[in-house]
């Protein structure tokens, strides 16, 4: 990571289409295939996630979510796709802006359903610890600094604050 006296201040486009990309596939969609410039590093940026990123002709990014913690923005440089937010769908291109704040922001998803590669700004906030929540296979993935959990929703224990809570006293006093 930059240190903050050799965290750049500026990156030009060239710089930009040079760095590295690094290719992830999210492990619950086997669609996903996205390639990732990570730029927080380079800016010295501490609490905020900042990626270029880019999904090729006929794949998604991650999967239909939202997240408890950290919240989220896109921005579409080039190329179409479709945005899912919520219960709709749209058509996104250049200029294009979606955000999404937490914790009720609504689900969203990004797909490239065209011939060329869809490329966007993504950035959010990086809290070190995230939920996100997958409404349609009912499962959560837990991000902390250290690990990443994937939580079934159905085999999971609901509770409650009254789960923890002692009943009020009938008289007998232990100590």
């Amino acid at each position: 990571m930059a240190s903050q006296s050799s965290a750049a201040s500026h990156l030009s486009a060239a710089a930009v289409q040079s760095l590295e990309e690094v290719h992830i596939r999210h492990p619950l969609n086997p669609v996903s295939d996205v390639f990732l410039r990570r730029l927080t590093p380079i800016f010295g940026l501490q609490r905020l996630a900042l990626y270029v990123a880019r999904v090729p002709p006929g794949k998604e990014s991650f999967l239909f979510h939202r997240h408890e913690r950290d919240e989220e923005f896109l921005i579409i440089l080039s190329g179409h796709g479709r945005a899912e937010i919520g219960e709709d769908t749209i058509e996104v291109g250049p200029g294009d802006i979606m955000a999404f704040p937490a914790p009720h922001g609504p689900p969203h998803h990004l797909t490239n359903p065209f011939d060329d590669d869809l490329v966007y700004l993504m950035g959010g906030e990086s809290s070190g610890f995230d939920i996100a929540h997958f409404p349609k296979i009912n499962k959560q993935l837990i991000f902390s600094k250290s690990e990443i959990r994937l939580v079934d929703v159905e085999a999971s224990q609901k509770m409650s604050f009254s789960d923890w809570q002692i009943p009020p006293s009938t008289g007998d006093v232990e100590r």
